[in-house]
């Protein structure tokens, strides 16, 4: 049972970090391969704070959020002067470079010997101890995370961002500043992405460089494509998909000399035949 409720703390992690970078591909139309980097701001912000100055769980996820928003308008504002192609290139260009600062300050991450002894997170005395009781916590923080989103994406707010999506020089005549609200939903989902990191860093106990790398961005990326673009319940369906699909293969019975091999290649067979046969994702209302 214990690990029934490990994988769905796991699940409900990158569900939030799922539903966070649909809104700035799925419902705004910007190909963004940078999530990783707020992640981990929120995740390094709390082990920080946490480990060396003592700080509540919740009042670390505050500073991380606010990080993470701060340095997200930094980047989101030199984001905001490209397109297309060049934006997502500029967005891998931001990963590599938050990765790399990650690994080398090592005065303040500790480089790849990571932050270990992070602590759980406490409220009033309490501690969120077990396994089930920050799955506890996780669903709640999370469903905080789903509602501002599902609240963003059926306010007019949302609605101008589907138009820049669909035609951003078109919705621009009507008078609507459209860097702007590239920029604001950017930050928005950045801080959405800070929350998920101090759960993961508070959960582990331990993070270090390699969890937010440019894969981690790419792993993303692909919950919201096979779940669907522009459909928030559809990404919390592709994390669900994403996290469990390769534990369940772990019970398929390959030969224990080829087991770790086969998984891969019946895990990816899956991913391709799913988008050869359905492109837009599971729930999907938007292609790239």
């Amino acid at each position: 049972m214990e690990y029934l409720y490990h994988l769905a703390v796991l699940f409900t992690i990158y569900a939030g970090l799922a539903i966070s970078l649909d809104l700035i591909v799925g419902y705004t139309g910007l190909l963004s391969v940078t999530h990783a980097a707020f992640y981990g701001f929120g995740a390094y912000s709390t082990a920080i704070l946490m480990t060396r100055y003592g700080f509540n769980f919740f009042v670390s996820v505050g500073v991380g959020v606010l990080v993470s928003m701060v340095l997200a308008l930094l980047i989101g504002y030199v984001l905001s002067r490209f397109k297309d192609d060049y934006y997502a290139l500029v967005s891998f260009g931001f990963n590599i470079i938050v990765f790399s600062i990650f690994l080398n300050w090592q005065d303040l991450t500790r480089g790849p010997l990571g932050i270990p002894g992070i602590g759980k997170p406490e409220l009033f005395g309490f501690a969120f101890s077990s396994t089930l009781e920050f799955l506890g916590l996780a669903v709640v923080l999370m469903s905080l995370v789903y509602s501002v989103a599902r609240f963003i994406v059926n306010s007019s707010f949302g609605r101008v961002l589907k138009a820049i999506r669909e035609d951003e020089k078109a919705i621009s005549v009507f008078g609507y500043d459209t860097k702007t609200y590239k920029l604001v939903i950017f930050v928005i989902s950045a801080g959405m992405a800070a929350i998920a990191g101090s759960l993961f860093a508070s959960y582990i106990t331990f993070i270090d460089p390699s969890t937010f790398t440019l894969n981690e961005s790419i792993f993303i990326l692909a919950m919201i494509i096979l779940g669907g673009l522009s459909n928030i319940r559809g990404a919390v369906l592709g994390a669900l998909f994403l996290i469990l699909l390769p534990e369940a293969l772990r019970f398929v019975g390959f030969p224990t000399d080829i087991a770790a091999q086969m998984r891969q290649v019946v895990y990816g067979a899956l991913l391709i035949g799913l988008m050869l046969y359905r492109p837009q994702g599971m729930m999907g209302e938007f292609k790239l």
